[in-house]
């Protein structure tokens, strides 16, 4: 079978320079020209161009059995463990103009592809339970998606906690643009994480109603979640719609629901920069 699939000329073989085996899981990633593949005690970046250049790999001491995308800069990997799953992140994209911000635990990193130094590596010290997300078996076949968007605090040494899962009402399908840590007063303790997205509307049934609303949101740094209630979830997420529109000649007002960018200009005040957003109308 192999002679015939060669002389197709639509096959790249490779090979490596270290021992592995039991490749299971393969994901293509055409935005930034790699290819993941997941194999026993291996993860591994291919640059699609030349399968045969010298890969990149993580090294893990698991049986991998789920690669997803988590973000445009991180995957979400989990492995078999030794019969205990867990589960981490990869941080992978173009290394040379990677812009990185964190704030109190959240990070975000956006690169841009003006580099030829590809970032692949675990991201140190996060471990997650896999229990639910992948087979305790190596032998044992199963498939998943990531199909949850939350908003989570999972560093820093406060609880960790996040938005409630699988509640539309809290976030429905959300993409997130940008981020920013704003004072509320000269005490630091109030200050606040505020983020802007946009969703999908709940009411988009037709008619009137946006399918698509762009949003401003907030949760308080100090959060420690609820006690009774709302335990390891934010008791101060709150977010609202951000509404952009002009009236025409014709006094028809048109209303740009997309939310495309963000960009926060300081103050001499901290606790009032400037706001610019960037919309389009959603379709």
């Amino acid at each position: 079978m192999m002679p015939q699939l060669m002389d197709t000329r639509a096959a790249r073989p490779f090979s490596f320079s270290f021992n592995t085996s039991d490749y299971r899981i393969l994901l293509m990633d055409q935005d930034q020209g790699r290819l993941y593949l997941g194999s026993r005690e291996y993860l591994v970046a291919l640059d699609m161009q030349n399968v045969n250049k010298e890969p990149l790999i993580g090294e893990c001491a698991n049986f991998v059995r789920l690669i997803e995308p988590w973000n445009r800069t991180h995957l979400y990997t989990c492995g078999t463990g030794a019969y205990q799953p867990i589960c981490t992140f990869i941080n992978r994209g173009w290394r040379a103009e990677v812009n990185t911000e964190t704030v109190v635990g959240f990070t975000a990193e956006i690169p841009q592809r003006l580099g030829e130094d590809y970032l692949f590596r675990l991201v140190p010290g996060y471990v997650d339970s896999g229990k639910g997300k992948c087979s305790y078996d190596p032998k044992q076949e199963n498939v998943a998606v990531l199909i949850d968007a939350t908003l989570f605090r999972t560093m820093g040494g406060r609880t960790a906690i996040r938005t409630e899962q699988y509640d539309s009402r809290w976030l429905n399908e959300p993409v997130f643009v940008q981020i920013q840590q704003i004072p509320d007063s000269a005490e630091r303790n109030d200050d606040k994480l505020y983020f802007f997205f946009r969703e999908k509307s709940l009411d988009s049934s037709g008619g009137a109603s946006p399918s698509v609303l762009a949003r401003v949101g907030r949760v308080c740094l100090n959060d420690e979640g609820g006690q009774k209630s709302l335990v390891n979830r934010w008791t101060t997420f709150l977010k609202a719609r951000l509404i952009c529109s002009v009236i025409g000649e014709d006094g028809v007002e048109t209303r740009f629901d997309e939310l495309r960018d963000v960009f926060i200009q300081p103050t001499q005040d901290e606790r009032n920069p400037m706001v610019y957003a960037l919309f389009t109308t959603a379709g």
